[in-house]
């Protein structure tokens, strides 16, 4: 019986010991993510305009990871899962690459989206990694190979016929967006102070109709705007009155609260928070299949 049990001990920690191993996925904070600390703030952000100014050319999205090591896994599987993870280049059309560096390793790879095998095949993929990035790598001049491999996948793309990228949409503030909680109270706020200005009804609607040109500004669509606009116009009409401070004017039953609700100072008061990038980088929802190459130095 104990003989059994080792066995079956050994059998679960050959299955459990390979996760523990296993590198977790860096966040997507943006276009390009160092681990390492071996880009400077200013090839980051050279890069980052790049790749920036291809996805808005092209709307291919190209981004380039540097880790310290891939641990247990092979730089095949370490960057498969991430490009899965990340899912770089548009949905459906695929036009993603990733360049991963694992730099104590001495290990790297390209990674190609479906979209993009036609241009960045393996063979060529191949070429920029011993033409174009190792030479530097092997001299010490890491942002130099990045960026001669990012400038060459880039002008390789730049010849693809891909569809044309969507108009950006206005982008509002993070207070603007109803789902978040400060949204929210901004909106109740406006509402409080229209209705003091317009009256109940006249006021509600006006927040219903300053929300619905907000929500049509960003969504670009009418019919989401009337439908988000005429809630809040009944959630304003119910529950903006509420009393949020200021002083008292009037006496007996004529008493309320005057000032603008939440007691407004003048120092004044902002919602959300900024990007160091202006919004921040995101993929598209692109599918990989394991197309690129790998090589090291």
């Amino acid at each position: 019986m104990t003989a059994a049990r080792v066995i079956l001990l050994a059998f679960l920690l050959g299955f459990i010991c390979p996760a523990w191993a296993e590198v977790g996925v860096p966040q997507l904070t943006g276009r390009v993510v160092d681990q390492t600390g071996t880009l400077s703030s200013g090839d980051i952000a050279s890069l980052n305009d790049k790749l920036k100014g291809l996805e808005t050319r092209k709307g291919a999205q190209v981004a380039v990871l540097i880790v310290p090591t891939t641990g247990e896994e092979t730089i095949e599987q370490f960057s498969i899962r991430v490009a899965e993870a990340w899912k770089i280049g548009r949905k459906k059309i695929d036009d993603g690459a990733l360049l991963v560096v694992a730099k104590n390793d001495r290990h790297l790879r390209i990674e190609v989206g479906y979209g993009l095998e036609g241009v960045l095949s393996d063979v060529v993929t191949h070429r920029i990694i011993d033409e174009d990035i190792t030479p530097k790598f092997k001299a010490g001049d890491f942002a130099g190979g990045i960026s001669a491999g990012v400038d060459r996948m880039i002008g390789l793309v730049n010849g693809e016929q891909l569809p044309e990228p969507e108009p950006e949409h206005w982008q509002a503030p993070n207070f603007v967006d109803l789902a978040n909680p400060a949204g929210i109270f901004v909106v109740i706020i406006v509402a409080g102070i229209l209705r003091g200005i317009l009256g109940r009804l006249l006021g509600s609607a006006a927040t219903g109709g300053i929300v619905g040109v907000f929500v049509w500004m960003v969504a670009g669509s009418l019919v989401t705007a009337i439908g988000v606009g005429l809630f809040t116009f009944v959630a304003a009409l119910i529950f903006g009155g509420l009393n949020f401070g200021g002083p008292v004017v009037g006496s007996g039953p004529y008493r309320r609260s005057g000032g603008y609700p939440g007691g407004w100072s003048g120092g004044g008061w902002s919602g959300g928070s900024g990007s160091s990038d202006g919004g921040g980088f995101s993929g598209g929802g692109g599918s990989f299949g394991g197309g690129g190459a790998s090589g090291s130095w």
